[in-house]
């Protein structure tokens, strides 16, 4: 018990702790969606495209970096969207032209320029130093906006995530939700950067959506057992990542990643067959009356 309380002797690690916790619920719950609608990928490039703008921010807006980097993806997103839309460019495409590119140069500023916030490796693989107050109030801030969203327009994001063209003709403006979500998403990804990093967001947006998935036919359900698992993710790996001296967005996937291989052991080949048939089991997910 002696060795469990030591690390929360260290504010650091309380205020660590506090958004290890956040943050995990929050991409468990934002992740659900980004899953199944098959958009794995753009949680991986809006997280690299973030990072550009956070490193072009600095230069030019150090101390409105975060805003200028949530504002820079939100743009990305958008951007996405609308060359998807508006051209015969496929999603991956243009999320790999848009979100590589804006990686790229950051890279590049950070090798130029230095940083004058962030590290690069804090921003690239998380870090529980320096967490303050105000970062802690953004994200609760951000987790707060993403459930009321969620809960507002529950039955506009599931008839929209699995039958886009039938929540149109009922009339849910659908290009509307997506925006949003895309907006929602950006922010989630900005405001989980510093504990997570930007190379390490992008699966804990997806490992605990997978794990729900591989445990309920029920999307209400879903949606509840991803937020606790990226909650305990980030629990879990926030306290081994003060033992192991690793970084710890790195040891909160790493928690996620073995919870998937004991769940994957419990729930065998039926668990598989349910998270590599999302789109197919469309029918139970919608099955059930609104939460």
């Amino acid at each position: 018990m002696e060795t469990l309380l030591e690390p929360l002797s260290y504010a650091f690690f309380q205020k660590g702790l506090i958004v290890a916790a956040l943050s995990g619920a929050l991409l468990g719950l934002i992740g659900v969606y980004i899953v199944l609608r098959g958009m794995s990928y753009i949680g991986h490039g809006l997280s690299h495209s973030i990072f550009g703008g956070f490193a072009a921010a600095q230069l030019f807006a150090a101390q409105f970096y975060a805003l200028a980097a949530g504002l820079w993806g939100i743009a990305s997103a958008l951007a996405i969207t609308v060359v998807v839309k508006k051209s015969r460019v496929g999603a991956d495409a243009a999320i790999g032209v848009i979100t590589i590119a804006s990686f790229a140069l950051g890279v590049a500023l950070f090798a130029k320029f230095g940083s004058s916030g962030p590290s690069f490796e804090n921003a690239l693989f998380g870090s529980i130093l320096g967490i303050s107050v105000g970062q802690i109030v953004g994200l609760v801030a951000v987790s707060v906006l993403t459930a009321a969203f969620v809960f507002l327009r529950y039955r506009a994001l599931l008839f929209s995530t699995f039958d886009p063209e039938v929540a149109a003709v009922s009339g849910v403006r659908v290009n509307r939700i997506e925006a949003a979500l895309m907006i929602v998403l950006s922010l989630a990804i900005l405001a989980t950067l510093t504990v997570i990093g930007v190379t390490l967001v992008a699966a804990m947006l997806v490992i605990p959506a997978v794990i729900a998935r591989m445990l309920t036919d029920s999307f209400g359900r879903m949606l509840a057992y991803s937020t606790a698992i990226g909650l305990a993710s980030g629990f879990v790996g926030m306290y081994l990542s003060y033992y192991a001296g690793v970084p710890s967005g790195t040891m909160i996937v790493l928690v996620g990643a073995t919870a998937f291989v004991i769940v994957l052991a419990i729930t065998g080949g039926r668990g598989l067959r349910r998270s590599a048939g999302l789109d197919s089991h469309s029918e139970d997910l919608l099955a059930e009356p609104a939460a």
